[in-house]
């Protein structure tokens, strides 16, 4: 299992290493032997990252800044790796939280949760405002999930898509949301 931790690149070195730390303990007792896929590594050969993406055959992407990963993932043609490889079922996927909200058509609305501006600080590069569409609606995390910082938010998420027409789920912290391709 490949995990993708750079939704945590804008944190203090600590923090990001302790992000991985906690998936991997997180995913050992379930069977998975994980192993970072650290994209910063990846930034001049989109190939190269569609050949080792496919040596996995789950790919698991955590939370934090969903800008920052987006970012990461064209940096290093993350993104177009993943969309050829998830919709042909060459790989599943899973995530949460920023690894969730990434695969939607748009990211327009989490600037409510995560900030934009990380993106030049943390990669040198503007703010990408469009996810991967790998799903056809907007993923809203964190939804009537206990502990999360600012529960408004997420409800301010909410009314705004519901507002503007745009299809959206919901997913609280202990959901999933099973894609299945054909």
């Amino acid at each position: 299992m490949g995990v993708i931790a750079n939704a945590a690149d804008g944190w203090p070195s600590a923090a990001r290493d302790w992000a991985v730390t906690s998936e991997f303990t997180m995913l050992r007792p379930l069977g998975y032997e994980p192993e970072e896929i650290d994209l910063r590594g990846f930034t001049s050969a989109p190939n190269e990252t569609l050949e080792h993406l496919r040596t996995f055959p789950l790919i698991w992407v955590r939370g934090g800044n969903t800008f920052v990963l987006r970012a990461r993932m064209a940096q290093s043609g993350a993104d177009v790796a993943l969309q050829e490889l998830v919709s042909t079922g060459a790989i599943a996927y899973g995530g949460y939280s920023a690894g969730a909200c990434i695969l939607s058509p748009t990211l327009r609305g989490l600037e409510l949760f995560d900030d934009p501006a990380d993106v030049p600080l943390v990669c040198a590069a503007a703010p990408i405002w469009d996810g991967l569409g790998i799903v056809t609606f907007q993923i809203v995390p964190h939804y009537q999930s206990e502990g999360h910082e600012h529960p408004e938010r997420v409800d301010e998420l909410i009314h705004r898509y519901t507002r503007e027409g745009v299809d959206f789920r919901t997913l609280r912290d202990s959901e999933v949301l099973t894609i299945v391709t054909d």
